[in-house]
């Protein structure tokens, strides 16, 4: 998505919502370095953005609502009213978006059972797609998914697996994010097994892209996605199952004359704190930032700066990566995160590419190699390869 002039764009227009920076967990991988009670969203911050996204991209053919935190629905009355006011203008002023919109949530859970979540979801049904992480196992979960305030380190896979069955039942296709941390590697196999069990048929599921790895950590790393691609070919799992491990089209050269896209959406999306700020993505939010001073690109008060808009439009694979990294044979589905390379980088720059998940995707890979080879060897075997290219099911989660 571009920032053009106003009215000009017609397509479709992401706005992430920082509703609050407060969370019940204070999960160990967390990316979230300043979280905390007191920077929550006013009703006028929160109507003063719809006034400006239905102002600004008026001609757009949808509209897409983010709501994130912290955990969003420890402010599910400001998503309630924001949301309302949102249809409410949107008709008023005859806009195509006002029946192409959808709200997305991403939760931990805890609160998804409540009565006031609930009556969000039954009245916007038809428009609203809810993300519950979950972890994998009780062990998994709870090795990294603690409450806060807790000298016991107390887990919360109790309390969001609770929820699961009402989720499943009320969200149709819904996924869930799993994420990766040197600490529990040896739980991955178990873990998208159990998420299977549970009824959740797409794990999306990745590494933090922070410099957290240790030495031999992609090594386990391989062993446990080779187990993993065992258990889900030898119990036909990859009929009705995804697992975003295994990706058919990684692991190849890129060649950036015929594909240099940047891998982010920074700078394509736009996100809005507590104070009215906007950001190119909320990881440029300073609450997600350990080293670097907040990017902020306007406000809601004097709209967008499109100077400092304009290096995110700029970005490539190319500009940003090393020699290495372009000449690497495996570089396909090597992933970034935009705002993670911005918070590493020697200096204030967005053109630095942080690399510290190079010998896990490339242990992902080796594991993703094995996993296609063998799972042809046995449709052929058995006769069934054009049945299941035919019909093979796939993921619905956008690349970032």
């Amino acid at each position: 998505m571009e920032y053009r002039d106003r009215g000009g764009s017609k397509s479709i227009k992401n706005i992430i919502f920082i509703v609050t920076k407060d969370c019940q967990l204070a999960c160990k991988y967390c990316y979230l370095v300043g979280k905390n009670s007191n920077e929550k969203m006013t009703w006028e911050i929160g109507k003063q953005t719809i006034d400006y996204i239905l102002n600004e991209f008026s001609q757009s053919k949808g509209i897409i609502l983010d709501f994130i935190g912290g955990e969003p629905f420890l402010e599910i009355e400001l998503i309630d009213r924001i949301c309302d006011y949102f249809k409410v203008e949107a008709y008023k002023k005859e806009l195509v978006c006002f029946n192409n919109y959808r709200f997305n949530v991403s939760t931990n859970g805890i609160n998804y059972n409540s009565p006031k979540v609930q009556e969000f979801i039954c009245k916007n049904k038809k428009h609203v797609s809810i993300g519950i992480t979950i972890d994998g196992t009780k062990r998994k979960h709870d090795l990294n998914r603690i409450w806060k305030g807790t000298n016991k380190e107390r887990g919360s896979y109790d309390d969001v697996v609770k929820n699961i069955p009402l989720w499943l039942e009320q969200i149709p296709n819904a996924e869930t994010k799993v994420t990766i941390s040197s600490a529990d590697i040896p739980y991955i196999k178990e873990s998208v097994l159990h998420l299977y069990s549970l009824g959740i048929h797409e794990v999306n599921i990745n590494c933090v892209f922070e410099d957290v790895w240790k030495e031999g950590d992609d090594r386990l790393f391989e062993e446990q996605l080779m187990e993993l691609a065992d258990a889900i070919i030898d119990g036909g799992y990859y009929n009705d199952y995804v697992c975003s491990f295994f990706t058919e089209h990684i692991g190849k050269p890129m060649d950036c004359q015929m594909d240099n896209q940047n891998w982010c959406g920074a700078g394509k999306m736009l996100a809005v704190d507590a104070e009215g700020n906007f950001y190119p993505c909320m990881r440029f939010a300073k609450y997600s930032l350990r080293s670097k001073d907040a990017l902020i690109i306007g406000n809601v008060r004097d709209g967008i700066d499109k100077n400092k808009l304009r290096p995110f439009l700029t970005l490539d694979r190319c500009t940003q990566s090393t020699q290495e990294c372009i000449d690497c044979e495996v570089a396909s589905g090597c992933a970034w995160c935009q705002g993670e390379n911005y918070d590493a980088a020697d200096t204030p720059t967005i053109y630095q590419r942080s690399t510290a998940i190079c010998k896990m995707h490339k242990a992902r890979v080796r594991a993703n190699n094995y996993y296609w080879n063998k799972l042809y060897r046995k449709l052929e075997k058995e006769g069934e390869r054009e049945a299941f290219e035919n019909n093979k099911p796939k993921s619905n989660a956008p690349k970032c």
